[in-house]
């Protein structure tokens, strides 16, 4: 007999379930007013650690700000902000070993601050600049690092589902005592990879961690426009994983979740699968405006879970923050972001033939030829590449 009936109760009348009859409790530890639920389990956390959140939530918060103004004025073409999620991002990256594989989507720059990203190698991929890691070829806050093991993101969404799952399941076979995560948002959980890639990673048993940052809308799409089922982790259940669902901004339930999930994925290899309900409360991107669907009365309410200000006052409840001092490195960081915009947007362009290196070994007779034919184009017509001219 199968596992999924081995277990099951047997009755003799016809009785159907419906989404309703699954009941996923929200894991909650950390109040609005910074204080803790009554009887709550803290995830395992310390002053130093604490310090290394915080630290990174106010980068993140004065990158975006200074960034999607960088948009605005045409400095760059492209920006997204993860405000609002922040909890969900910091407090799982928090949870990692630095030998963890992180498989972003592309809102979780701050995963990527929080495992040392410094300003300068953010703004020179924003700036695709011939210092960017990506050697220009991604758009703007399509980050990757070898060094901290953050894959590069793309642009197709639910690529990075299936391929964390072959990524957990690669660390498993080396034996290594490792996981792989990978983050997506509920719209993401539409596309077929992500049926693919959990349900891969369930019978392979593979430690990978599933974060879906189930902030309420694709782009324009609310959710209950997406999926009629009990949101995420009702998916979960169903494809045999290890889930939970947590308030996503609430940064210490995310931290708890995630050490405890990423414990259970290594001793048992096994997958997980983490729902955080949150709240985008930007743009989807600098290209959207979210007045055309969604209400500021909505938004306004969504302020007040703000997670960044929830931790604040749970480290000003602890002692372990002084209003001074966070305004010195708010302070700090927009001086710092600032001059490094100046810089980073100053130097050239990679070289036009770096668009074709270290694609192959050796690149192919065709990539070879329309290598050629686009110099040609490009010193027939210089002002149409204003930043490339210079590098053919």
């Amino acid at each position: 007999m199968s596992n999924a009936t081995s277990n099951n109760q047997t009755v003799h009348r016809v009785g159907f379930l419906d989404k309703d009859s699954l009941n996923i409790p929200v894991l909650k530890i950390l109040q609005a007013d910074g204080t803790t639920y009554e009887n709550a389990v803290l995830p395992v956390i310390d002053e130093k650690l604490a310090a290394r959140i915080h630290d990174t939530l106010v980068f993140t918060r004065v990158l975006d700000e200074r960034m999607l103004g960088a948009q605005r004025q045409g400095r760059i073409s492209f920006y997204m902000t993860c405000t609002g999620e922040e909890a969900a991002i910091v407090g799982s990256a928090a949870a990692l070993d630095d030998d963890d594989i992180i498989l972003a989507q592309y809102r979780e720059h701050a995963a990527l601050r929080y495992r040392g990203f410094t300003t300068e190698q953010f703004m020179n991929q924003m700036f695709s600049n011939e210092k960017d890691l990506g050697k220009g070829r991604q758009m703007p806050i399509h980050y990757g690092s070898n060094e901290l093991n953050y894959q590069t993101i793309s642009s197709p969404l639910g690529t990075q589902i299936p391929q964390a799952t072959g990524v957990a399941y690669g660390l498993k076979m080396q034996g290594k005592r490792n996981v792989a995560i990978c983050y997506f948002g509920e719209g993401a959980a539409s596309e077929g990879d992500f049926h693919a890639g959990l349900n891969m990673a369930a019978v392979l048993n593979t430690p990978t961690i599933f974060f879906c940052r189930n902030n309420g809308y694709a782009i324009s799409t609310p959710v209950e426009e997406q999926f009629a089922g009990n949101g995420i982790a009702s998916r979960g259940v169903g494809y045999g994983m290890h889930t939970i669902r947590v308030d996503g901004n609430d940064m210490l339930a995310v931290l708890a979740a995630t050490q405890q999930a990423r414990a259970y994925a290594i001793e048992h290899n096994a997958p997980v699968l983490i729902e955080a309900m949150t709240y985008r409360l930007g743009a989807h991107s600098s290209s959207d405006d979210p007045s055309g669907y969604r209400s500021k009365e909505e938004e306004a309410k969504w302020q007040q879970h703000d997670p960044v200000k929830r931790f604040k006052l749970w480290l000003l409840n602890k002692g372990w923050l002084n209003e001074a001092d966070e305004a010195a490195l708010y302070e700090k960081y927009r001086e710092e972001v600032l001059a490094a915009v100046k810089v980073a947007e100053k130097v050239p362009a990679p070289h036009i033939d770096e668009m074709i290196t270290d694609v192959y070994d050796k690149p192919t007779p065709a990539l070879e030829q329309q290598l050629t034919e686009l110099k040609a184009h490009v010193k027939k017509y210089p002002k149409s590449y204003p930043k490339t001219a210079g590098r053919v």
